[in-house]
């Protein structure tokens, strides 16, 4: 049998397992992000270094399929490369650009909502 004290901290342990799990049922993980923003750093920072490789393998491929059909190695691919970089860095910006758009609209919102307008 628990001695008292040990009964206590049982006790304690299954309300906090009580409050997660209701939380967890409500939709909200007890380590959720308080303010409900979709997107944490890293995986933005992933989704922009995936979108950078991607431009880049894709002029890639397309600059060295054009160099094999028509034999002139180096040209094509070489041009592409960099039409895929710079795809890679606008489509990497238009990210960020999104993502500060959309902070600076629940800022405003959160704003708002303060002030009860």
């Amino acid at each position: 049998m628990p001695s008292e004290p040990d009964r206590a901290r049982l006790e304690a342990l299954e309300k906090r397992l009580q409050a997660a799990r209701g939380a967890e049922a409500a939709g909200k993980a007890p380590g959720a992000n308080p303010r409900g923003e979709d997107l944490s750093q890293a995986q933005l920072a992933w989704r922009m270094v995936i979108e950078l490789v991607a431009g880049l393998a894709i002029g890639f491929g397309i600059g060295f399929g054009l160099d094999r059909f028509f034999g002139t190695m180096p040209l094509f691919l070489v041009l592409f490369i960099f039409a895929g970089l710079a795809a890679g860095v606008k489509t990497m910006l238009r990210s960020a650009k999104e993502v500060q758009d959309r902070r600076a609209a629940a800022a405003a919102k959160q704003g708002e909502d303060e002030r009860g307008w």
